[in-house]
């Protein structure tokens, strides 16, 4: 939030400002959205009001830190502080940049532009990178140098997957049983659901389970690439059963949406121009060998996933070992500090499964705006 007469005249981050305020690095502000939105006053005496000195990440802020933060968070005053980034934006720096020689992956010898790097948790967010900008239909950006200096970024987004997980799984009737069974086995619930999955599957793959039950995953509008908060969530194929073998099959459905949205979304960035061949995932929901696996079966990329679970804190520490100048480049530092952890391939023997998978997926959203256009009508 803004707060122009009370906020100290502290430098703005690049990231902050152009992914979220219009600003861009060769324009400044943009005078016209301010006087939009009723804000006028902001232009005045040259942004006396917020301010006009803007850092690119990783850049060392003024002196450093204040004795007064240094007092209370217990570090040396002086200490380099970097100029920083979006959540998201630092969990993409801490995974897409890793050195992947030696894991025989597509974007081994490639740019960095071959990656894409996801944000999951309670929400998804997708960070591709060009070096010239691409415009994505129902994607934001593209912005310049808003995650890695000098490279264009498109961010395309699930408004919600870890909390639709949840919602579905939590909200099942059979939810007590496998929170109590769960609990006798010491795993969580989704390990153990994971685990039950692996116990009905018989000879199909897991994956295979879902063959007549479908899910659309916007039970909370649709961010990318359809850009349609209106759209709601559909289940497609549910019986009268009630059990814990119904609870794991509309769970795997669900992950199998989301990793569905998410081939969608890359479709879409790939059809406007972006050349993408591996996912790197970050976040809660990449603790999940399920909801990995799926993603990496459904789009047919190498998932790679970092050492460093906390790939979020792994950027962070890549902007302050810039702005203590440990390193002379984000390009550098992300080479050094990202570490791969494991990285799961697809399996292409399911494609074909997948793909009808993927053509109902499509048929769902048409389906749902072909009702709406029917009861409009009326």
């Amino acid at each position: 939030m803004l707060y122009p007469d009370k906020r100290p005249k502290s430098p703005w981050s690049l990231c902050t400002v152009v992914c979220k305020w219009t600003y861009t690095s060769d324009g400044g502000w943009d005078d016209s959205f301010w006087k939009m939105i009723g804000l006028e006053d902001l232009v005045k005496d040259k942004y006396e009001k917020i301010g006009n000195h803007v850092l690119s990440p990783g850049e060392s802020v003024g002196k450093g830190l204040t004795p007064e933060a240094a007092k209370d968070l217990g570090l040396p005053a002086g200490i380099a502080v970097a100029a920083s980034l979006i959540d998201a934006h630092a969990g993409g720096l801490g995974v897409i940049g890793a050195d992947v020689k030696g894991y025989n992956l597509p974007c081994e010898n490639e740019p960095i532009t071959s990656r894409v790097a996801m944000i999951c948790g309670t929400s998804s967010c997708h960070m591709g990178v060009s070096e010239t900008p691409i415009f994505v239909p129902g994607v934001w950006g593209p912005y310049f140098s808003a995650m890695v200096p000098g490279l264009w970024l498109n961010e395309g987004g699930q408004s919600a997957t870890g909390k639709l997980i949840d919602h579905v799984v939590r909200g099942h009737v059979a939810f007590p049983e496998l929170q109590s069974k769960a609990a006798a086995s010491a795993h969580s619930i989704y390990t153990y659901l994971n685990s039950h999955l692996d116990l009905i599957k018989k000879s199909l793959p897991v994956g295979f389970l879902t063959v007549d039950l479908h899910v659309w995953p916007d039970f909370h509008g649709n961010r990318s690439p359809l850009t349609d908060l209106t759209l709601k969530g559909m289940v497609v194929g549910l019986t009268l059963s009630r059990g814990l073998d119904e609870l794991a099959l509309i769970y795997l459905a669900t992950i199998q949406a989301i990793a569905l949205g998410t081939r969608h979304i890359l479709e879409t960035m790939q059809a406007a121009g972006h050349h993408i061949n591996t996912l790197f995932l970050c976040g809660g929901l990449s603790k999940n060998p399920l909801f990995v696996q799926m993603h990496a079966d459904i789009t047919g990329k190498p998932v790679v996933l970092s050492k460093e679970v906390e790939s979020v804190l792994v950027g962070a520490a890549i902007l302050g070992a810039c702005a203590s100048g440990d390193f002379v480049s984000i390009q550098e530092a992300m080479a050094k500090m990202g570490k791969v952890g494991r990285v799961v391939q697809p399996n292409h023997e399911h494609k074909r499964f997948y793909d009808k998978k993927y053509e109902v997926f499509l048929k769902l959203v048409e389906h749902q705006r072909e009702y709406r256009s029917i009861m409009n009508s009326f």
